[in-house]
C-alpha cells in the first residue's frame, strides 16, 4: 500500500478514469494522500488570437471542478491542473513526494504503451502501475 499516489488523468474521447481511480483506490493506504493531475497542451501561439477572452480560466476551473468529483470518494486527495508537456510535468509532480503513479497506457495498440505512459514508466521517481 502506498501513503501517496499520484494520479494523472488525460481527457481524451473514449476515455473514461474509473478503472485508473479502482486501481488507485485499492493500492491507497487507509488515511493516504491521492493527487489527481491533469496536464494541459500550450495552445500553439498562432492560435491564441483566435480563443475568446478568459477561454484558459474557464477550461482550468472546468477540469478542476471534475477532477474534484473524481477525488471526493477520498478522505485526501488533492487536485492539480498544470499545463505543459505531459511526461515531463508528470515527472516533476511525483518528484513531490509521490510513492506510486498510478496511470494509463492511453494507446489503441494493446501490445505498446503510448509515448507519455513509456517516458513516465522509464523515469519515475516511484513505482508506476500502468494500465492498459
Amino acid at each position: 500500500m502506498y501513503a501517496h499516489i499520484l494520479l494523472p488523468l488525460a481527457y481524451e474521447a473514449g476515455q473514461t478514469p474509473e478503472a485508473e481511480i479502482a486501481v488507485a483506490r485499492h493500492l491507497l493506504s487507509e488515511g493516504g494522500k491521492l493527487t489527481l493531475l491533469h496536464v494541459m497542451d500550450k495552445l500553439p501561439l498562432f492560435a491564441i488570437d483566435y480563443m475568446p477572452a478568459g477561454y484558459r480560466e474557464e477550461l482550468i476551473a472546468a477540469i478542476k471542478a471534475d477532477l474534484a468529483q473524481h477525488a471526493a470518494g477520498f478522505a485526501h486527495a488533492e487536485v492539480r491542473v498544470v499545463e505543459g508537456d505531459a511526461g515531463p510535468e508528470i515527472l516533476e509532480c511525483a518528484a513531490e513526494g509521490a510513492e506510486c503513479i498510478v496511470m494509463a497506457a492511453h494507446r489503441s495498440d494493446r501490445r505498446l504503451f503510448g509515448s507519455t505512459a513509456a517516458r513516465v514508466a522509464r523515469h519515475a521517481p516511484c513505482a508506476v502501475h500502468l494500465l492498459r
